[in-house]
């Protein structure tokens, strides 16, 4: 029985897909939910899984393709299909490939190659001698009698890419120059690109998206950074206090990010406007904090969604970085993962950004950017002691948020972060 596999049902912010990856090839085998096919949207990467047991008989549509709901993309001949009366009678045994008619025979074919021609030649051979242009007597056979297969025509395709290509012949030009040196003519030197080589690809739908939103965040925005930097060493004394009772109650690793998320959500209930945003006319306040973390994966940055967090605690929070952080690594994101949000959080830091300036994720009115914590000489009551600093950078939309807001938004996130007991007591 034939099943066919279609596109699924795509969300409404999502018009179509391409066809990343294809993961059976025809005539490979398919188990039912095994992953057949990688359908890139503009957010995520959807798998579309096998319906049912079987072999894969037929691609509809290659790798590259732009398609839609409902959109057919390959046949499979399914495992459960009933055996007929005969096959239950007698076991069935391997049918032979299906023979064609002998290729027909140049007029100038030598007599010593007849044999070849003589040979019958089955459809998947021929449709490759067909394709390639190629002519069968070229090709040494290794089957039966030497008869063609389609191992010999792979051979022979892989050894003629290997061989180097001779230089076209130039007939000499009959003129006065033809008495110069032949010094003369030596051929120019290849250019740095020609010598070097160069690749040229298709951005993915994520990778275009990106560049998109990017574009779209500097046109509509009027954006402003404001710094400031965060003595930790509070936070690193909490941490090392409780990180083992911690993970042990949470089955987490107690991180910095809880400290932020956390910072964030109490400098946002003070200033609402930063949680905010413009739609046409009119300020859009959100009484909820939904939060962004940006996760960076092989496709490309992307911003899961931490909903609620002033309702989380530090090790739901914890679970949820974590649990995001490995879903973007195997690109397992859905779309509701990554949709909404009122504020983003993204740490540079992790791979030793010193400072920054982060860029708006529109429709949202501001973004805080993390970096390295270095240890550095403070003034610290009049006496210079090391510490674990980090930089801060919160850009925003100054549309909506003035100056002052801006800098006290961040003032308040790094006195929490300066006293973490402060996050406990909300004060």
């Amino acid at each position: 029985m034939s099943i066919q596999v279609t596109v699924p049902n795509l969300p409404e912010s999502v018009q179509d897909a391409t066809l990343s990856e294809w993961h059976k090839q025809p005539g490979d085998t398919v188990s039912m939910g095994e992953t057949l096919v990688e359908l890139e949207t503009d957010k995520v990467v959807l798998d579309v899984p096998a319906p049912q047991d079987g072999v894969v008989t037929q691609h509809l549509r290659h790798k590259g393709d732009v398609v839609t709901s409902g959109e057919m993309l390959a046949i499979i001949e399914s495992a459960l299909s009933p055996p007929s009366p005969v096959a239950e009678a007698k076991p069935m045994e391997p049918e032979p490939e299906p023979e064609s008619a002998p290729v027909p025979v140049p007029e100038t074919v030598r007599e010593e190659t007849l044999h070849i021609y003589a040979q019958p030649i089955s459809p998947a051979v021929r449709r490759l001698l067909s394709e390639h242009n190629l002519d069968a007597a070229q090709i040494k056979g290794s089957g039966k009698d030497g008869r063609l297969n389609k191992q010999d025509i792979v051979d022979y395709l892989e050894t003629q890419k290997a061989r180097p290509v001779a230089a076209p012949f130039i007939a000499p030009i009959a003129s006065a120059a033809a008495a110069a040196p032949i010094a003369a003519y030596a051929a120019p030197t290849p250019s740095v690109a020609q010598s070097q080589g160069e690749r040229r690809v298709p951005m993915t739908r994520l990778r275009a998206r990106i560049a998109e939103r990017l574009l779209e965040s500097q046109r509509n925005t009027a954006t402003l950074t404001t710094f400031n930097e965060v003595d930790m060493h509070k936070v690193f004394e909490v941490r090392n206090q409780y990180k083992a009772r911690f993970e042990q109650e949470y089955k987490v690793k107690l991180g910095f990010m809880s400290f932020f998320v956390k910072a964030a959500v109490e400098a946002l209930k003070r200033f609402p406007a930063v949680n905010a945003s413009i739609e046409g006319g009119d300020i859009v306040y959100h009484d909820y904090y939904d939060i962004g973390i940006a996760v960076s994966s092989d496709r490309g940055l992307v911003v899961p969604i931490l909903r609620g967090v002033d309702k989380l605690d530090f090790g739901a929070i914890e679970k949820s970085v974590l649990d995001y952080s490995i879903k973007a690594r195997d690109g397992k994101l859905s779309l509701e993962d990554l949709t909404g949000g009122t504020f983003t959080i993204t740490n540079g830091g992790t791979y030793g950004s010193l400072l920054s300036t982060p860029i708006l994720n529109p429709p949202q009115s501001g973004i805080l950017g993390m970096h390295a914590i270095k240890d550095r000489p403070i003034v610290e009551n009049g006496q210079i002691v090391i510490r674990p600093m980090i930089y801060l950078a919160f850009s925003y939309d100054h549309r909506l948020i003035d100056g002052r807001e801006a800098v006290l938004f961040l003032y308040t996130i790094k006195e929490l972060l300066e006293d973490p007991v402060r996050l406990l007591l909300k004060v």
